[in-house]
């Protein structure tokens, strides 16, 4: 096991965290978690040996293996394949031991090691090696390339499958999903799942530490605490504490109102789709957490666009691509007030050139664009972020796009970022992506877009960040299309789904629960298909797996339906009982008898109203686990 006994650690003179007492047992898969800059980098070089605690006892079983992903990848001839492999050191060793035996023609050596090849699977590891290179997106044809023809995300996708491959006993990943596209987060979420190690994981996904997670380790105010149960979990036993301190309280209040407010506006607007029902939902379990975020520095909302055409944007027939490659074609899309698109599709095909083309930075090659006159565009993408002027600081930034406004607004418009104090005017160079993401993004919210188009908007922010974004979205009154990995802020902020595939644009009939199921479907269905981009069903087949899905489902339902119609029978006979125990003479002394009789019966409803609905809760949180 891992054991921490008052464990201090500095950086220099600042303490990142102190008197840390907690033990992470074997198999334990454990989420670290905290805002940026609180240590939990630092947590991995300690335990790495990269880093010296400076008081305290920390110690792990000496045997252990213990893998992590490397931040540096050389240019290497080494093709991919070979690179992954790389990362199981004893097969390498014994490949060596094997080739040196067989110079020597040392047969009995030979045997020996051909036993501890067979023992460690040696015989397997080139098919386990591209199953992991195909799981994180590349194709049959680019394991034989070389790693330095690979760019940087790429190079970090194959340190991944590197760290992967190694028979580790601790698993170290800091924030794994960065350079994932949502599929390829699909099948490193599945693996992690029946990773029999222990594993240590660094992230800002919500819903990737839920799946994965058992324990929360969450620093704060220099201490780590130890949580039992995934990331929401900790969620609500953390909501619990801070709603126990009075000056969180107010504030708790007040977010829970503020979240509340956009509940009831979306049941009340939301059709019958499964997209708004889902984002009901989804709004609904976020007035249970909010409490949890209610010390956070970032809150932002965006203000009301200046002007809100009909028609905001519109696609006609339209072809995109770069120089004579058609990427996709035959595109028809009106973007109008209030719409929430996401985009879906497998890692290169097309969903951030199609963003492109709708924030004009692409033309169409065939067919038409068309904007409204008065539209106000607000585009984030990660090139966005290389194009900050290094030498200005993030006040000078807004003040270029407000000449106007007082020095006061433009810090206090800031200082919701995360900007306060000195922050805002020092030079933006230094900064880390996660800070350029924030500033960026307080750009866009400043210049009130009418349109909205989001490019992995979240990838450098952490979770405070990100629920702060969450939550000024569900405000916005303009159109949005987002591309993004992170499926809490899919499902939190978006209604409709599109697919990018094979050259087209089709809406997708399903949440993203149901896309996870046809890529494990067409991939069950096509194992040996040399291409690593899923091939999704037909809708005739997702109509079929949400029919089987409903079909499950069917029973509990008609279990809740029928509770429901009995809390709503013994309500009404609580409440006719309550009205005869509201009249005056009942406590006469002539009625007394008919009085105690009232007041029993009262008592007993009230325990069956109480039992019934707990029954009806213990139904409603089966249905939602079955759904996941």
């Amino acid at each position: 096991m891992l054991n921490f006994s008052n464990v201090t650690l500095r950086r220099g003179k600042r303490i990142l965290f102190e008197e840390v007492s907690m033990m992470l047992h074997p198999g334990w898969k454990t989420g670290i978690t905290g805002a940026n800059g609180t240590g939990k980098s630092s947590l991995f070089g300690l335990v790495l040996n990269s880093l010296q605690h400076d008081a305290g006892e920390f110690s792990l079983p000496s045997q252990w293996i213990i893998a992590h992903v490397a931040q540096e990848t050389p240019a290497l001839e080494t093709s991919a394949l070979d690179y992954a492999l790389d990362g199981d050191v004893e097969l390498r060793q014994l490949e060596k031991r094997l080739l040196a035996a067989e110079s020597v023609d040392d047969g009995t050596k030979l045997a020996e090691l051909h036993e501890q090849f067979h023992t460690i699977d040696g015989y397997t590891a080139k098919s386990r090696a591209a199953r992991l290179l195909h799981g994180l997106g590349f194709t049959t044809e680019q394991h034989d390339q070389p790693v330095k023809s690979f760019s940087g995300g790429w190079r970090m996708r194959l340190n991944l499958a590197q760290a992967l491959m190694c028979r580790s006993d601790l698993l170290l990943l800091d924030e794994p999903t960065n350079h994932l596209d949502l599929e390829a987060v699909f099948w490193l979420e599945d693996w992690l799942q029946s990773y029999p190690g222990s594993l240590l994981l660094i992230s800002h996904d919500r819903d990737f530490l839920d799946r994965i997670t058992d324990h929360i380790a969450h620093i704060e105010h220099q201490h780590i605490k130890l949580y039992t149960g995934n990331y929401s979990s900790f969620e609500m036993a953390r909501a619990e504490q801070l709603a126990q301190q009075s000056i969180a309280f107010s504030r708790q209040q007040k977010e829970i109102a503020h979240i509340q407010s956009f509940v009831d506006r979306f049941r009340a607007q939301a059709t019958k789709a499964r997209q708004a029902q889902s984002r009901i939902k989804a709004l609904e379990r976020m007035s249970k957490i909010a409490p949890a975020h209610v010390d956070s520095q970032f809150h932002f909302n965006f203000k009301s666009p200046e002007k809100l055409p009909d028609n905001l944007l519109k696609l006609e027939n339209s072809s995109v691509g770069y120089d004579d490659k058609i990427i996709i074609s035959n595109i028809d899309l009106t973007l109008s007030p209030g719409d929430r698109i996401g985009l879906l599709g497998p890692n290169g095909a097309g969903k951030s050139t199609l963003i492109k083309l709708m924030a004009g930075e692409l033309k169409s090659k065939h067919g038409k664009r068309s904007e409204a006159k008065d539209l106000k565009l607000g585009y984030f993408a990660q090139h966005q972020l290389e194009q900050l002027d290094d030498d200005a600081t993030p006040l000078v930034h807004l003040q270029r796009l407000d000449k106007y406004a007082t020095e006061k607004e433009l810090r206090m418009h800031l200082g919701h970022f995360g900007f306060q104090g000195e922050s805002a005017l020092d030079p933006v160079g230094p900064l880390s992506g996660g800070e350029k993401a924030r500033l960026v993004l307080s750009l866009i919210v400043y210049q009130r877009p009418s349109l909205l188009l989001l490019d992995e908007p979240t990838n450098h922010l952490d979770i405070e960040m990100r629920h702060a974004l969450i939550m000024a979205l569900q405000g916005y009154e303009g159109a949005m299309v987002i591309i993004s990995h992170d499926r809490h802020l899919l499902r939190t902020a978006t209604d409709k789904l599109l697919l990018v595939n094979a050259g087209k644009m089709t809406e997708f009939d399903g949440d993203l629960d149901n896309y996870k199921v046809a890529l494990k479907t067409a991939s069950d269905q096509d194992d040996s298909n040399d291409s690593s981009q899923p091939k999704m069903g037909s809708k005739k087949d997702q109509r079929r797996i949400d029919a089987e899905q409903r079909k499950l489902l069917q029973p509990i339902k008609n279990k809740i339906k029928k509770i429901e119609r009995e809390i709503e029978k013994i309500q009404l006979e609580k409440d006719k009982n309550h009205t005869a125990l509201s009249e005056a003479d009942i406590y006469d002394a002539v009625n007394k008898e008919k009085l105690n009789a009232l007041l029993v019966k009262q008592g007993e409803l009230s325990q069956c109203l109480d039992e019934t609905e707990q029954l009806w809760l213990e139904l409603q949180e089966e249905l939602e686990n079955q759904e996941e």
